[in-house]
């Protein structure tokens, strides 16, 4: 019987493996904001409807969030070079079927397949950090990596409103989706040159049934709310919002019975009982509720109600992402002295932010550009103060061993909530809007903005007084 011995693994090249899967994570996170910015315009040249608008972005969402622990599975038995590089190529795939979409339904179709790639993708990222950065240099990758995540927003939005503008070779918004083919070809390229194969984990086993009931529930409650205003909320949605409960109910039960069987199901369930993490992952639903929701919000406020063109309507957003970066920097360093207070003032401080926007558009009868972009930077260092510790606060409340898991049912939780406030708010904003109503549209999406921090805030509270 021969002795398996592992290959060491090589590290003599991982900066510049640090900088390919860095550059992956960047164009999602780009992906993930330039579209908001191309929003209007897809809906114009497509002629699609509010709700097939707000399902290209929460459908890519759900496929993403139902899939991401899957995919970081994936990594572990297959490998996580094979798998990143699998997932890049599908990544781009899919951008370019987004950017050849005739109709909104081939665009929404697109999107979910985007979306299933990217959770292929993004999980071998930290994984791929983690495994080559064991040392000394271990802070300086993850701080790189954390840079690169806050940049992200600022480069989706400002691309966004540049392509849209200059209209290259008459693509229009197609570009937003075009600009990941070359880079997707890039990154594939450097990944299959310097990328090393990592070895495999043993036992490690999929639950792909998990997966697929987790994806049509989240599809069941959320599908209605994208879709319920064009069939004017008839009984059926309700009918089939009712069948999403029972879903996530049936899913729940199947997770427990792969868990008897010895299987690995998607979710660990004696997470479910820890107190402190469920009402930091309350929290954690409730923060994420109102962040894509309130890019998407605005974005069709600028360009529809106030007539601001795309590329103007990016660049309100910059000195906001940029804001959001600085917080976020400052954040990790005041949370380790203060704890979970600084979470709750940031929600107070993106409070602060939403009224001095109810206020801008009460008192200024059209708002420019600037005056919104200087409004939006409270409301964007506020988000920074919170999203950063964020997850290292719920998450460390939770036993070492039961870390991985965690880690994924939190990332999963952020993507759903952000596909659930995209179709709940979108269709408030949407409803009110149908009627010309932009500026009062507004105001009613900016109270459940309101009202969703105030929850998040409420369940970082009561979580304090588990963990002391």
């Amino acid at each position: 019987m021969h002795q398996i011995v592992s290959a060491p693994l090589d590290t003599s090249r991982r900066w510049w493996v640090l900088a390919t899967v860095v550059a992956a994570q960047f164009m999602f996170g780009v992906d993930a904001f330039i579209v908001n910015v191309a929003i209007p315009t897809i809906a114009a040249e497509l002629h699609a409807s509010a709700a097939q608008i707000e399902a290209v972005i929460a459908i890519y969402l759900i496929a993403y969030a139902t899939l991401v622990v899957t995919g970081g599975r994936l990594g572990d038995i297959y490998g996580a070079r094979n798998v990143f590089i699998s997932g890049v190529a599908g990544f781009t795939v899919t951008s370019l079927w987004c950017a050849l979409a005739q109709s909104g339904p081939e665009l929404i179709a697109a999107r979910l397949a985007q979306g299933a790639t990217a959770a292929l993708m993004v999980p071998q990222v930290l994984a791929t950090l983690h495994l080559l950065f064991a040392d000394a240099s271990r802070a300086r990758a993850f701080g790189i990596y954390g840079i690169v995540l806050g940049l992200a927003g600022a480069a989706g939005f400002l691309l966004g409103g540049i392509l849209v503008t200059l209209d290259l070779a008459g693509l229009g918004w197609r570009a937003v989706f075009f600009v990941n083919v070359p880079f997707g070809a890039v990154i594939i390229a450097a990944a299959w040159k310097i990328m090393p194969s990592f070895q495999r984990r043993a036992g490690t086993r999929l639950d792909i049934p998990g997966a697929i009931v987790l994806f049509f529930g989240l599809l069941c409650l959320i599908g209605p709310l994208l879709f319920g205003h064009d069939l004017h909320w008839s009984p059926l949605t309700w009918l089939v919002m009712a069948a999403g409960v029972g879903i996530v109910a049936a899913f729940l039960g199947l997770e427990r019975t792969v868990a008897r069987r010895g299987g690995m199901p998607l979710i660990d369930l004696a997470l479910l009982s820890d107190a402190a993490f469920m009402r930091g992952l309350a929290a954690v639903f409730f923060f994420f509720f109102a962040n894509l929701s309130f890019y998407l919000v605005m974005t069709m406020y600028m360009q529809k109600g106030l007539q601001i063109p795309p590329l103007q309507a990016g660049l309100v957003f910059l000195p906001l992402a940029l804001t959001f970066v600085i917080a976020s920097r400052h954040s990790g360093a005041r949370a380790k002295r203060r704890g979970m207070r600084v979470l709750v003032e940031g929600c107070a401080v993106q409070i602060a932010g939403l009224a001095a926007l109810v206020m801008a558009i009460e008192w200024i009868d059209t708002p420019s550009a600037m005056a919104l972009a200087l409004v939006l930077t409270i409301f964007g260092y506020g988000q920074g103060l919170v999203m950063a510790p964020l997850s290292s606060g719920v998450l460390s409340t939770v036993r070492p061993v039961s870390a991985g898991a965690a880690s994924g049912i939190y990332g999963t939780t952020a993507q759903i909530a952000n596909a659930a406030g995209v179709a709940a708010i979108g269709a408030v904003f949407f409803a009110v809007e149908s009627n010309q109503l932009s500026r009062l549209a507004l105001l009613a999406a900016c109270t459940l903005f309101a009202l969703s921090i105030i929850a998040c805030a409420a369940f970082l509270t009561w979580m304090r007084r588990v963990t002391g």
